[in-house]
């Protein structure tokens, strides 16, 4: 197998050669499988945890008894209280072989409610990293920082990639590929030069805070209000955004920066619209730690064909804005129209996928856009 991330149909296959496992669960449904993921689901059962901790040399199982405080039945009663933190079993195990290893982050709605989440392995010294071989149970927790939230056994809060190799492509790579398919436009549509362009292991993206539309103000962003009402995520479009987030305006005449308040949560979206082609895939990532007190990402995932059509015809659709999550730590923190935010890291993948990103998707040709449960 070559160095990539499985696509679609090899994630299927992993299910059944047994790679992926739900012993305890009903059959991995076909709406769990994305383009280079899966989505992985809640366990029926919760415990609530005194902290967060890695089991290093033990399983998760051994290190459970000394941090349990008690056990939530999400069948009937699956309320995550902000603040709080919890341990998930998750329905899927995995009996990896020894070239594959994984990694997993949030889901796009996840990141978005300002739910943090990170996977958990036996004898692990890492969150998010699954080791090559791994064979064993897969555990999630989740810390809701903005909203109490409801959620039930089945719900997918985050999703997993298996990669065989190094699948990262470098820097020369990267602009090769720059080159054949341009994946930055500004926001009209147009091409972003690649003289224009930063690539440092990986390409730059910047925040907009000026906004799209006409007129004299614009909404540039948005910031979760305190003490709000349950977020019922087993629902879609049920809850009225006003209630739960304030919106940010851009007003004609103002200088182009913003002051950000520690531990608010905030959401913005990128300057530029960006594109990940059918043959590779995307991972969002912070780029240097020393750019400021500021946690700017959560759900890190971009499927192949984000920013194309439906069916990965690159004319039919020019980019798409990447959501930013914001959470600035410590102190305030004064941010740009434009100033560097992010990078998306470009990994190949062993194969085209059979599906794309597109049509079907809550975020497909996304602007400024709060996560599905929001109307």
């Amino acid at each position: 197998m070559p160095p990539g991330i499985l696509p679609i149909q090899a994630l299927k296959s992993a299910v059944r050669d047994g790679w992926i496992k739900a012993p305890q669960a009903p059959d991995i449904r076909d709406d769990q499988f994305q383009p280079a993921s899966l989505d992985l689901r809640l366990g029926p059962k919760a415990y609530r945890i005194r902290c967060s901790f890695l089991p290093q040399d033990r399983t998760v199982a051994e290190v459970l008894p000394e941090l349990s405080m008690y056990e939530v039945d999400l069948e009937r009663q699956g309320i995550l209280e902000r603040g709080n933190v919890y341990l998930i079993p998750l329905m899927e195990s995995l009996a990896l072989p020894d070239a594959l290893k994984g990694r997993t982050n949030p889901k796009s709605s996840t990141g978005r409610l300002d739910i943090f989440t990170r996977v958990i392995t036996d004898r692990s010294h890492r969150f998010e990293e699954i080791g090559a071989g791994y064979h064993g149970p897969l555990y999630l927790e989740v810390v809701p920082r903005s909203f109490t939230v409801r959620v039930t056994p089945g719900l997918s809060l985050n999703q997993l990639r298996l990669v065989t190799g190094d699948p990262r492509l470098d820097d020369a790579e990267l602009a090769d590929l720059y080159a054949r398919e341009c994946l930055l436009f500004d926001g009209t549509g147009r091409p972003v030069p690649p003289a224009d362009t930063l690539i440092r292991d990986g390409l730059f993206m910047r925040i907009d805070l000026k906004g799209e539309g006409a007129g004299k103000s614009r909404i540039i962003g948005y910031r979760a209000r305190r003490n709000s009402d349950v977020v019922d995520l087993t629902k879609v479009g049920a809850h009225d955004a006003a209630a739960y987030w304030a919106p940010i305006e851009a007003r004609e005449g103002t200088q182009d920066h913003l002051i950000l308040e520690p531990e608010e949560f905030y959401i913005f979206a990128s300057r530029e619209r960006v594109r990940v082609p059918p043959d590779v895939a995307a991972e969002m990532v912070e780029y240097d730690s020393g750019s400021g007190e500021l946690r700017t990402h959560y759900a890190g995932f971009f499927d192949s064909g984000f920013g194309y059509g439906g069916g990965g015809e690159a004319e039919e659709c020019r980019g798409t804005r990447a959501v930013l999550e914001v959470r600035p730590h410590d102190v305030p923190f004064r941010i740009e129209h434009g100033q560097v935010f992010f990078k998306l890291v470009y990994e190949r993948l062993t194969a085209r996928p059979d599906v794309l990103y597109g049509r079907g998707s809550h975020y497909h040709r996304q602007g400024l856009t709060l996560s599905k449960h929001f109307r």
